[in-house]
């Protein structure tokens, strides 16, 4: 495994301060071994991504215009 220099340290440090953070039972939680993330979250997040995700909060209309 390759080591970061200080540069690739401050941009991972960087990024990782701008990532929110997922909160269980609010923003996602676990079925069968697998993260199922929740309409708050998918609503949070602002756009489908057009998976099909479970709990979408958007519309088929709005999945559609994706495509």
């Amino acid at each position: 495994m390759k080591k970061l220099n200080d540069e690739e340290k401050n941009i991972t440090e960087k990024s990782s301060e701008k990532s929110p953070k997922l909160v269980e039972e609010t923003d996602f939680y676990f079925e069968n071994g697998l993260m199922v993330l929740t309409a708050h979250f998918l609503k949070k997040r602002g756009y489908c991504c057009g998976n099909g995700c479970r709990h979408c909060p958007y519309t088929i209309i709005d999945n559609e215009q994706l495509q």
